[in-house]
């Protein structure tokens, strides 16, 4: 044989064995769960939850700040310039602009809509109005005042954010600070209800830049303030009539509220937390969930609850709530500890095409999202956008809630967990840390520790761990990690964090 015979030789040997070698890692591979660590395999949102843009009739600004379906299955959309679209078929593969009519127009910066006995009630910066059409031609044509007992300088703060009807029928509305910083306007920083025969009840004090407004299956009202002063970052707070949720600037009004509201609160510590003054001021209902500033986002949003029955997923029942700035949509698992909501939430889905305002999810699992960037801007890039996330039938791997206990927490699963990785305290990680309830613009974060997971038990099911932890500190938000859990199919979290806000420790 010849050199160069020899040669060709030894290259096809080598060819040989490099390909039996390969088809070798190419079994194991086959015969290995979905590796954790292969980023190409790694889940990504939508997998799971997939976004539809509707597209939006030319020269026409849809920043959209609520949503309403109607009996007729359209979908009226209000938009912050005052106008309200209607659009057929809501729910249809591709949305185009031929399905938008204009329904309404020349009001003023709707952030309310809920729909009854044929009229469509709207929450604008000035009243609340009622609409409808009479002749049939999807315009309308009657417009009345329901309630204006609240007022407005002109300030472009002051926002009227308004909920669905509640079970008797009462329309519930926050009212932002004037400037977001003082009450020299009636009722301003207030909760009021307006009720079925049109009459306006002060309801909480203690409101100061609201976000959104929407209520929790069983009928509790919550809404979103953000990040200034009394409020060292953005929360979802619980609104119980009667009560007061942190900021004093509107207590000048208390005067006029109380033929319906009880006596003013004491005013609270400036540089306390905001459990302390929980425990001295009895009218005082702290914040439910504290979204930690700049990783949950920094202006919270539109709220709407998850009430298709399992149709957007493995989540029916819990809040969604949206940011702005972020533009975001969270998830937040509530439970009541003491007599008083709170919980924990987590990331959800991000990507959408402006920033987060408002919020609707449909009985159908759709959940309908309305952008604007506001002139503050947003990560979503466009200055207005209209959205619909739908469950693409997929179950994600997530926590899917996060619950206290006395000696920590018990975590639940959306699937069934590795026990030999949701089993070592190493798969996980936790900090805990809260906000100055002062009077001066957000706040620093404060009191940091690091409370140690001592031991990690999972469920005979695998779809819930209990972790005991040495540390817990009421008042301060326990933000966990658990990167090293996976499924039992190898799979890790879609979202492997949570921030749940200890105001109460169980007994």
């Amino acid at each position: 044989m010849n050199l160069a015979a020899c040669r060709e030789g030894c290259r096809n040997e080598t060819r040989a064995v490099s390909r039996f070698l390969m088809g070798l890692c190419l079994v194991a591979a086959a015969m290995r769960p979905t590796a954790a660590g292969a980023d190409e395999k790694k889940p990504v949102e939508n997998d799971y939850y997939r976004l539809s843009t509707f597209q939006i009739p030319d020269g026409v600004v849809l920043e959209a700040g609520a949503f309403q379906l109607m009996p007729d299955g359209k979908l009226a959309i209000a938009s912050r310039r005052g106008e309200i679209w209607m659009v057929s078929d809501p729910f249809s593969g591709q949305v185009q602009a031929s399905q938008f009519k204009r329904y309404a127009h020349g009001l003023h910066e709707v952030l309310g809509l809920a729909e009854k006995d044929g009229w469509l009630y709207l929450v604008q910066r000035c009243d609340v109005s009622r609409i409808r059409d009479t002749d049939g031609d999807g315009v309308a044509d009657v417009f009345e005042v329901v309630n204006d007992e609240w007022e407005i300088s002109g300030d472009y703060h002051e926002y009227a954010f308004g909920s669905k009807f509640d079970k008797e029928g009462n329309l519930w509305i926050v009212l932002c600070l004037t400037g977001s910083f003082s009450s020299e306007t009636k009722y301003r920083g207030w909760c009021v209800r307006i009720t079925p025969d049109g009459k306006l009840i002060p309801t909480c004090s203690g409101v100061r830049s609201p976000g959104g407004i929407g209520a929790d299956l069983n009928g509790d009202m919550f809404y979103t303030d953000n990040q200034g002063p009394w409020n060292g970052t953005c929360s979802l707070k619980h609104l119980i009539p009667g009560k007061f949720v942190g900021h004093p600037g509107g207590f000048r009004w208390y005067e006029l509220a109380a033929p319906f509201i009880g006596p003013k609160p004491r005013e609270p510590q400036d540089g306390s937390r905001f459990i302390l003054e929980a425990k001295k001021i009895p009218e005082y209902e702290p914040p439910s969930i504290l979204f930690p500033y700049g990783k949950m986002g920094q202006s919270a949003s539109g709220i709407a609850v998850d009430q298709s029955a399992g149709k957007f997923g493995p989540f029916a029942g819990q809040m969604f709530v949206g940011d702005q700035t972020f533009s975001t949509v969270m998830r937040c698992a509530l439970e009541k500890v003491d007599g008083h909501f709170q919980g924990a939430c987590f990331p959800f889905r991000e990507g959408f095409g402006s920033g987060t305002l408002a919020l609707e999810m449909s009985s159908r699992g759709s959940l309908f999202v309305g952008g604007t960037n506001r002139g503050w801007g947003s990560r979503g890039p466009k200055p207005f956008a209209v959205e619909r996330l739908d469950w693409t039938g997929k179950v994600p791997f997530e926590i899917h809630s996060m619950k206290a206990l006395s000696d920590g927490f018990e975590l639940t699963f959306t699937q069934p967990v590795a026990a030999e990785s949701a089993e070592q305290v190493g798969s996980y990680t936790m900090s805990s840390y809260t906000y100055i309830f002062q009077a001066a613009y957000g706040s620093p974060v404060v009191d940091e520790s690091t409370p140690v997971i001592e031991k990690a038990v999972v469920s005979a099911d695998g779809k819930s761990v209990r972790l005991v932890v040495q540390g817990l500190k009421a008042g301060n938000i326990h933000e966990l990690h658990a990167k090293g859990v996976r499924s039992r199919q190898g799979v890790p979290l879609l979202h492997d964090a949570a921030y749940y806000t200890l105001n109460f420790l169980p007994q």
